[in-house]
C-alpha cells in the first residue's frame, strides 16, 4: 500500500511547518521533508516524486526560484506554493517561472490542501497516462511504417 499512496516533497525552512504537515497528513502520503531548497534538490534525485509544496519565502532561496531551477530535471511533479504574505508578484512569477498548479496562502486549511493535492494528483497521473499512451502510439506507428516499408520493397 505504501508505494501506491501519492509522493510529496514539502519544502519550508520552519520546521514546525515540516512537523505539522507531516503529522497531519502521513497516513495519506509517503511525506518527505526539506529545510531547503538543496535538501529538496537532494531528495528529488533520490526519490520519485509526484507533488512539490514549497513555501515561497525561504532565507536562501525562495520557492519560485526553486520550482524554476529543478524544472529541467524534473519537469513532471505537480507544483504547489505556499506563502503567508499576498505578494502578486510572487504569485505571476509562480506561475510563469515555477509552472505552479496550485498557490496557497498559510496558515493553510487541512481539507482544502487534500483537495488541492488530490486534483494535482489527478492532473498529474493523466499527464502521465498521456505521455504513455503518446509513447506507444509513436511506437505502433514506427512499426507500421516499417512493415509498409518492408511489403513496397518486397
Amino acid at each position: 500500500m505504501e508505494k501506491d499512496k501519492i509522493r510529496i516533497l514539502y519544502v519550508d525552512d520552519e520546521v514546525n511547518n515540516l512537523k505539522a504537515f507531516k503529522a497531519t497528513f502521513r497516513r495519506d502520503y509517503k511525506i518527505f521533508l526539506a529545510e531547503s531548497a538543496d535538501e529538496g534538490r537532494d531528495i528529488l534525485l533520490q526519490e520519485d516524486i509526484d507533488i512539490i509544496i514549497t513555501d515561497q519565502r525561504m532565507p536562501k532561496e525562495n520557492g519560485v526560484d526553486f520550482l524554476e531551477s529543478i524544472i529541467p530535471m524534473h519537469p513532471d511533479p505537480m507544483r504547489i506554493l505556499l506563502t503567508g504574505y499576498t505578494d502578486i508578484q510572487a504569485v505571476i512569477d509562480a506561475i510563469n517561472k515555477g509552472k505552479v498548479y496550485h498557490y496557497l496562502t498559510k496558515p493553510w486549511e487541512e481539507d482544502y490542501l487534500r483537495t488541492v493535492v488530490k486534483n494535482a494528483f489527478e492532473v498529474y497521473s493523466l499527464r502521465r497516462e498521456n505521455k504513455q499512451l503518446t509513447d506507444s502510439l509513436l511506437k505502433a506507428n514506427d512499426q507500421l511504417e516499417f512493415l509498409l516499408r518492408q511489403n513496397l520493397l518486397s
